[in-house]
């Protein structure tokens, strides 16, 4: 553990990012780095990163293939010697338009990428976190993981189901030094949101919904990702962080 003193550092910390080639991955990867840990920035496609840092490695992924992953984690060990982080952030949304006859398909994907390749992943990773007996997992959830949110209950599953595997792997692997936690954003204007935050009714509604009244800004996320990543939390695990402007804890709105 660090001094108090750099109680927040994150210097030199090798971070993996899924997702990081858009949206709030990009913008973790670049924050992250430019603090000075080591990113490996994860995606399909990417686009253009706004800062060129020589501390992001962009790396074409699929994390659906589990073994690119692997094969990547080895890379990073063999060169690092250690993985310090994993966010698990990457995830896709196929929001219904009809309610009466949800998608299968779009079930299965949901649930392959939300779910089942952030634990295919983490597991990737605990090889090489228990060699070290340290390490810390970020699950990026959302406040669909509390919530029963309309016209999608493929994300909303597979958000909740991550926010129990996080709990889940913590029980397991806290012995280890491994600590799992899960951040969970609410409404946010990235590409996933585009569509909510171009409707004005909706960007309005969802708005006074929340205890600060406005939607919250990417990089409102990299404080708490600092927070969990570094030994400011080294006694915490198994937790719920939710960056969601008071949302979930909102009651009545005003009359």
């Amino acid at each position: 553990m660090n001094s108090l003193d750099n109680l927040f550092s994150i210097d030199n910390k090798i971070i993996i990012v899924t997702g990081g080639g858009k949206g709030i991955g990009q913008t973790l990867s670049v924050e992250l780095a430019k603090r000075g840990s080591i990113v490996y920035c994860l995606d399909i496609k990417f686009e253009k990163i706004p800062v060129r840092l020589k501390q992001i490695y962009s790396k074409k992924c699929d994390i659906s293939n589990i073994s690119k992953f692997e094969k990547i984690c080895k890379d990073i060990f063999k060169k690092h010697k250690k993985i310090d982080v994993l966010i698990n952030n990457a995830g896709v949304t196929f929001p219904s338009s009809n309610n009466k006859n949800y998608s299968m398909n779009d079930w299965y994907k949901t649930i392959d990428i939300n779910l089942t390749a952030a634990f295919k992943c983490s597991k990737a990773v605990f090889e090489y976190m228990y060699k070290k007996r340290s390490g810390c997992i970020i699950n990026i959830t959302s406040i669909n993981a509390e919530l029963g949110f309309p016209n999608n209950p493929h994300y909303v599953a597979a958000k909740g189901g991550l926010k129990m595997l996080t709990k889940a792997l913590a029980r397991d692997w806290g012995i280890y030094g491994i600590r799992v936690n899960n951040l969970g954003p609410g409404y946010f204007r990235t590409n996933m949101t585009k569509n909510s935050y171009s409707n004005l009714r909706k960007r309005k509604s969802r708005s006074d919904r929340t205890m600060l009244g406005r939607w919250g800004s990417v990089e409102e996320l990299v404080g708490p990702t600092i927070f969990l990543a570094s030994d400011a939390s080294s006694y915490i695990t198994g937790q719920d962080l939710y960056v969601d402007g008071g949302w979930i804890s909102n009651g009545l709105s005003n009359e």
